[in-house]
């Protein structure tokens, strides 16, 4: 989905930590299609996003970047399916880092001070969405403050009341949809100039 986590940047002191439990956690994590009422994780749509997802797997590849959880098509059943994979110490020019994959591709890099954090951040050519977590939280309110996002939630899940609105900034869409942001653009503005 449009929103999904793409890039993960963890706090250097408890890097090791974080990424050895997100991975043990993806590897529970069951991918299977619509006739498995336990699956977690289905298939992606089309031939074309699978084809895009493979492609971007294989420049991770080329590129020796660090896999520390899957990486590859699932070939042992029918349709489009991708193991859930995660990347470490992405470069931060690396399509895996820098595109809209739309596929369950996450990559990662730690940060020393907030500051760099934020740079990160904000160094992409999309601002759809973020999440800021953190056990201070008028510390991460501020983060969340200097984040170029249109939507970004801080320490909950990613939730989308109808009254706020939707939408982003740099490539990341156009206008904005939900609250009167968005019933806005079902208005029609009149405009007459004269000279009289």
């Amino acid at each position: 989905m449009c929103s999904a986590t793409s890039r993960l940047l963890v706090a250097e002191g408890i890097a090791e930590d974080v990424t050895a439990a997100l991975v043990a956690k993806t590897n529970q994590l069951l991918v299977a299609g619509h006739d498995e009422p336990d699956a977690q994780m289905g298939p992606l749509t089309t031939t074309e996003q699978f084809a895009k997802v493979k492609a971007v797997l294989e420049k991770a590849r080329a590129a020796g970047l660090d896999c520390i959880t899957g990486g590859n098509p699932v070939h042992d059943r029918r349709g489009f399916f991708v193991e859930p994979s995660i990347y470490r110490n992405v470069p931060t020019d690396h399509a895996v880092w820098r595109e809209e994959i739309f596929g369950p591709v996450l990559a990662m890099r730690s940060f020393t001070g907030v500051n760099e954090a934020v740079a990160l951040a904000n160094d992409t050519d999309f601002g759809l969405a973020a999440t800021v977590v953190g056990t201070d939280g008028d510390a991460a309110a501020a983060v969340a403050r200097r984040l170029d996002a249109g939507h970004i939630w801080v320490n909950t899940p990613q939730m989308i009341f109808p009254n706020t609105a939707w939408g982003g900034f740099k490539a990341s869409g156009i206008g904005r949809e939900l609250g009167p942001w968005g019933l806005a653009a079902y208005r029609g503005v009149k405009h007459i100039t004269s000279a009289v």
